[in-house]
């Protein structure tokens, strides 16, 4: 078992999928985690999963609790903690900062004692399922941790925190409250909304348009399945830097629309239309190459090599059993598989050195390659 820097015990609030998950991580390290939820059915759920015990009275004292309710609660849960635990260091995980930070300054002091070990962090993880049924002991790994300190925290509190985010293989990245917030409408709230919106579309559309489905509208609305009600809660706590975003997405919509109009009544000859479009789809090329690559590092481009899988239990392990007998690693994968077929398409990306060689073994091996 690997030696971890928390020091237990540690008692998580809120037992979803952030909860339940860091629960895991911790229990599979040998920490001792115990567990508090409103929900009963909640609770069983998390502890059946194994990320740790119900509280119980006579339990030992928490070193850590780790509040893991939605945003709109996470002050006062916070500051119940705080009360409840006076030796015990606190930290949420929401998704936003300033605005449990805010609410927290507005409580009478006496309602948040030892402010000084309260620090605010959020794990940039998640998946579209919630709820402990979808929780992971590797959740976090290799994904970024953010720490907010307002200003109050203590030394000790961003110690474990950072910690705890290591223990659970996660990247510790330090940022304040502000920028935090600035920075996950953009990367993260926009495309939220982005998704839903464009989902939203589809939801009257005839079915003989929805059979034409590939993989671009699958990429586009995959997170469009997210929980509704949790979702309120997040963009409303972050409503400013959201709205600030989502106003840019509306100014190149307004610039768009004339152009397409333009070329719906002019087409090819509409003076200025094409530049326009062009413009629009240059302007995302140039913003998704400043996208991190594989770890956080430079963006990279990689090779592809497209390969007909068939729709049978075992092939796609196969697949990527040969490609590892060939000695090529996987740097990333996209599958596609439209209605009614009985193959999908998977898209492997490798180093470009490798491409070329892949593909021949692969043919050798048996396998349809398809060359784009």
């Amino acid at each position: 078992m690997p030696a971890v820097a928390t020091n237990g015990p540690v008692h998580v609030v809120g037992a979803g999928l952030l909860g339940a998950s860091v629960g895991l991580g911790l229990t599979t390290r040998g920490v001792h985690v115990t567990l508090e939820d409103t929900s009963p059915t909640a609770l069983a759920l998390a502890r059946d999963v194994g990320a740790g015990a119900p509280a119980a009275p006579g339990d030992p004292e928490p070193v850590l609790v780790v509040v893991a309710t939605p945003p709109d609660v996470a002050a006062r849960t916070v500051a119940a903690q705080l009360r409840a635990h006076p030796n015990a260091l606190v930290t949420d995980v929401a998704s936003v900062k300033s605005a449990i930070l805010g609410d927290l300054a507005a409580m009478p002091a006496s309602e948040r004692p030892g402010w000084e070990r309260y620090i605010g962090s959020h794990p940039m993880a998640g998946r579209e399922r919630s709820g402990a049924a979808g929780a992971s002991a590797d959740l976090f790994a290799a994904r970024p941790w953010v720490i907010t300190d307002g200003g109050t925290s203590g030394p000790a509190a961003v110690l474990a925190v950072r910690a705890l985010a290591v223990d659970l293989g996660a990247i510790p990245v330090e940022l304040t409250p502000q920028e935090h917030d600035d920075a996950v409408a953009l990367v993260s709230h926009l495309p939220q909304l982005a998704a839903s919106l464009v989902a939203a579309q589809l939801a009257d559309a005839p079915d003989a348009a929805l059979a034409l489905a590939g993989q671009g509208l699958r990429d586009v609305t995959r997170i469009a399945a997210s929980d509704p009600v949790l979702w309120a809660a997040i963009l409303a706590g972050n409503a400013a830097p959201v709205a600030r975003a989502l106003r840019g997405v509306a100014e190149g919509i307004e610039r768009l629309l004339p152009a397409l109009d333009a070329a719906a009544t002019a087409g090819l000859t509409a003076p200025g239309a094409l530049h326009t479009l062009a413009a629009t789809i240059a302007a995302g090329n140039a913003g998704v190459v400043r996208i991190p690559g594989k770890h956080g590092g430079a963006p990279r481009r990689y090779g592809e090599v497209t390969v007909l899988v068939p729709d049978r239990p075992g092939e796609l392990g196969r697949l990527f059993g040969e490609v590892g007998e060939v000695g090529v690693n996987i740097e990333d994968l996209t599958l596609e598989h439209s209605p009614r077929q009985r193959v999908g398409m998977a898209t492997l990306a490798v180093v470009p050195a490798a491409a070329r060689m892949l593909e021949e073994a692969l043919e050798l091996r048996g396998w349809r390659v398809v060359y784009r």
